[in-house]
């Protein structure tokens, strides 16, 4: 098993979770997040004064999927959360050594 964790733009959480819908990838957790990469931050300019935020808003989304289908959540994310410009976000893929159900005890290697 292994652990998806992307971080995306806010306004592209929505599409995410339909598309992961559809393919079946309905468990995830999301997190709301500040960060920043590449673009180091925005200016914005209101009335004459420009303040520069460096940790901008994004959205963390963790789902646990089997090997098999991890290509699967990557691609489907990328294709759902891509807006072509810098911002868009970064997925990592993590293992996942061992998972259990609270309510159950269920435990899952």
């Amino acid at each position: 098993m292994k652990m998806v964790q992307a971080i995306i733009r806010p306004e592209k959480l929505d599409e995410v979770m339909k598309a992961l819908g559809e393919k079946g990838l309905v468990a995830l957790t999301v997190t709301e997040v500040r960060g920043r990469g590449e673009q180091k931050g925005i200016a914005l300019e209101f009335r004459g004064v420009v303040t520069i935020v460096d940790l901008l808003p994004k959205v963390k989304i963790e789902l646990v999927v089997e090997d098999d289908r991890v290509e699967t959540a990557i691609g489907t994310i990328c294709s759902s959360a891509r807006t072509g410009t810098v911002g868009d976000g970064k997925i990592f893929v993590l293992p996942v050594e061992q998972m259990a159900k609270v309510r159950t005890g269920e435990t899952w290697r």
